[in-house]
């Protein structure tokens, strides 16, 4: 079992929960679309050569945003990554993806 944490803009994350949930992350057991999010503040500065969602070239930004915390089946994670990225808005999406034992 795998464990998928990421950022996202808080007025993205259930977009972007959905396409997980649909490339089969979080199940647990008998249950699924099971998560577990935080609300809080991230920072950068887009540099130069970035395409910006958020923010300008330059400029520290500060933006509300979640913490958000799920596993998925460890075969999957090529799918779940992909879906992660495509249906997250940030050009380079910060994440990571542990090993678990449930």
């Amino acid at each position: 079992m795998k464990k998928l944490e990421f950022y996202v803009p808080s007025a993205d994350r259930d977009t972007v929960l959905e396409a997980l949930f649909a490339a089969g992350a979080g199940r647990i057991g008998n249950y699924d679309r099971c998560c577990w999010f935080v609300e809080g503040t991230g920072q950068f500065r887009p540099l130069p050569g970035s395409n910006p969602h958020l923010g300008q070239q330059d400029q520290t930004h500060q933006e509300p945003e979640s913490k958000v915390e799920l596993v998925f089946d460890a075969g999957l994670q090529a799918e779940v990554v992909a879906a992660l990225k495509q249906a997250h808005p940030y050009e380079t999406p910060a994440y990571q993806i542990l090993s678990v034992e449930l």
